[in-house]
């Protein structure tokens, strides 16, 4: 499933986190996201995701009752570390959209889950309690359920804050096979080095697009300096996007 994001803002209250937001994302690529804290991001993945209604626009493909067909990775879990819930189980919570009411994993489910923790290289450490993992084991594991929801569009927010080299090489080589089974996958990064390499294109964000392709060609320091700073109005380079009309007070 591609992502269609057509003229969205999203405000809370006087404060305009996006402003007329339009991007179109193809299956088979991985998208990077680039912008400052308050820049809308998270807005941004969450709109995408359902879990936020816009002003104005639409969000294709990501209306809240498709649970299936978006998978979101947040930045940061709320999980009782403490909790006594197994990798296994955290990753099989993935598969709750398709199981039945009952909520019993079926032997497709299970394979499912063993699929995710394989390529999340965490099936030895399926068994062991959630909060025995490191920090990059953490991250995989929740990356490993999101995998486990089979969804076609994967969102991934900071998906290398706080991770470990490992984790980090393992989660980008995933990103990179999740791309060429057809699915489209956009991640929020702040390593702005590891874009060229591992993005298909890129938008940098700064409430409004500043500019959107090919990392090589839009990552100039004109757009950088746009996107890392507090402009009046970003300066806009995009293909085929229609500009903001400008920003409004800064959001979270």
């Amino acid at each position: 499933m591609s992502i269609e994001v057509k003229n969205v803002s999203v405000h809370y209250g006087a404060v305009h986190a996006l402003q007329d937001v339009s991007l179109s994302l193809p299956d088979g690529q991985v998208h990077g996201l680039i912008g400052m804290n308050g820049s809308g991001k998270s807005t941004l993945f969450n709109t995408i995701a359902g879990l936020i209604r816009p002003a104005t626009g639409t969000a294709e493909g990501a209306h809240g009752g498709e649970y299936r067909s978006v998978s979101y990775v947040p930045q940061s879990e709320k999980v009782d570390w403490n909790f006594p819930v197994s990798v296994r189980d955290v990753v099989l919570t993935g598969r709750y959209g398709h199981m039945g009411l009952l909520k019993r994993p079926r032997p497709a489910d299970r394979a499912a889950v063993a699929e995710a923790l394989e390529r999340t290289d965490l099936t030895d450490l399926a068994d062991r309690q959630i909060g025995q993992l490191s920090g990059g084991q953490k991250k995989r594991a929740f990356v490993a359920r999101g995998l486990a929801q089979d969804a076609g569009t994967i969102l991934l927010d900071e998906p290398f804050a706080g991770v470990d080299t490992v984790s980090q090489e393992t989660i980008s080589t995933l990103l990179r096979s999740l791309a060429d089974d057809g699915r489209c996958v956009l991640i929020s990064t702040h390593d702005l080095a590891s874009v060229p390499q591992l993005c298909d294109t890129v938008t940098m964000l700064q409430r409004t697009i500043v500019a959107h392709g090919v990392p090589d060609e839009v990552m100039t320091t004109e757009n950088l300096m746009a996107t890392f700073s507090h402009p009046g109005t970003p300066t806009v380079e995009n293909t085929g996007q229609e500009p903001g009309h400008g920003p409004g007070r800064e959001a979270a």
